[in-house]
């Protein structure tokens, strides 16, 4: 089996991270956010892998050579000369997608985290005789989102844009399970599969939707990336995986690389991913947060609520809360208070923000 990732464009909505490496290279629960993705696919059994990619090629193709061999997968690159969209990108790699036996093929937007229940979800499709399969989420408040409405068989029957009356409460999930002859509606321009395709394989009665039962979140942007590693880490603990730390010092759910050094009398938890090479003082607190690969926290600092960048230093006795980002390579100095500050990589930190503010 194949399947298409959607990478895209230049992931503004989660800068100042993504000024460093593409979005989906960004580590989120301590790889990069596309790892997840892939590792489900290859248990659903793909053994080819496109990512539709037009942002730092380059660095996309060193992330492949890295990564092709210890997954096992191959993975291939599809390049759009410009932004394609959500449909645009399946036209460019049809050759690869089309294995002329009408294999059905995976496509999934790269910044959705959730349990990826790929084969349950190609079993319906098969026994649907389904055009595609849209995976659907249930949400509180659907006022917010383009509401999938479909009858009792998961048969899709209309999309509704921001319902201000109540008309269903799912909501597309952003992964999708296609039949190649889907190919064949899809024009070689910048196109959306949800407004420009979807409807007219709904019209002929093809659409179908699988309803996602665990939990589900879209983390591009940084305070939805910070719930999804809640909901992630909240997943593991369910199915008590081995890889959550216990131990003095640990509250919650806490995922910390084996090369993480931790200093005495802190306080990790709940909610925190640690990555490789990280220090960590003496007398740290972290709580909902997540620190990623090389940064240094100095003695009785105290980061909630925040995500600091790689290679970061964070000074003794701070305290960063309500959503900080720190870019790559920020310093800051000791004794500081950041309150919401969103940093740009490669900053030096001298005084205190004490109003959210964008730090160029």
């Amino acid at each position: 089996m194949r399947a298409l990732i959607l990478v895209g464009g230049y992931g503004t909505r989660l800068r100042p991270l993504t000024l460093s490496c593409p979005k989906p290279l960004v580590e989120f629960a301590n790889k990069p956010m596309i790892i997840h993705q892939i590792e489900a696919l290859k248990s659903a059994g793909c053994t080819e892998v496109v990512l539709a990619i037009n942002y730092q090629p380059e660095v996309m193709m060193g992330f492949i050579e890295e990564w092709q061999e210890k997954l096992g997968v191959k993975i291939v690159c599809s390049q759009e000369k410009e932004p394609m969209g959500t449909a645009g990108p399946l036209a460019l790699a049809r050759e690869t997608l089309d294995d002329g036996k009408g294999t059905p093929f995976f496509v999934l937007n790269s910044d959705v985290i959730c349990d990826y229940p790929l084969k349950d979800m190609l079993d319906f499709h098969k026994a649907r005789g389904a055009e595609a399969t849209i995976l659907v989420t249930k949400v509180d408040d659907p006022t917010k989102y383009g509401v999938v409405v479909m009858d009792e068989y998961g048969q899709v029957q209309r999309f509704v844009e921001k319902p201000k009356e109540f008309v269903g409460d799912k909501i597309n999930a952003g992964i999708y399970v296609c039949s190649p002859s889907i190919l064949k509606r899809i024009e070689l321009r910048p196109t959306s599969i949800e407004r420009e395709v979807f409807p007219h394989v709904a019209a002929d009665n093809m659409l179908y939707a699988y309803t996602l039962n665990g939990y589900w979140m879209d983390v591009g942007q940084p305070k939805d990336y910070l719930k999804g590693l809640h909901l992630y880490l909240d997943s593991m603990a369910i199915r008590q995986s081995s890889l959550l730390a216990h131990g003095p010092g640990i509250s919650g759910n806490v995922l910390v690389d084996p090369t993480a050094k931790i200093g005495e009398g802190c306080l990790i938890g709940p909610d925190v991913s640690i990555s490789a090479g990280c220090v960590i003082g003496n007398g740290v607190r972290l709580s909902h947060c997540v620190i990623m690969r090389g940064v240094q926290i100095k003695d009785h600092t105290k980061v909630d609520l925040s995500i600091i960048g790689w290679d970061s230093r964070v000074g003794a006795w701070s305290r960063l809360e309500n959503h900080c980002v720190l870019g790559e390579d920020v310093q800051c100095k000791d004794e500081l208070y950041l309150n919401g500050a969103v940093v740009l990589p490669h900053k030096e930190i001298k005084d205190s923000v004490p109003a959210p503010a964008i730090i160029l």
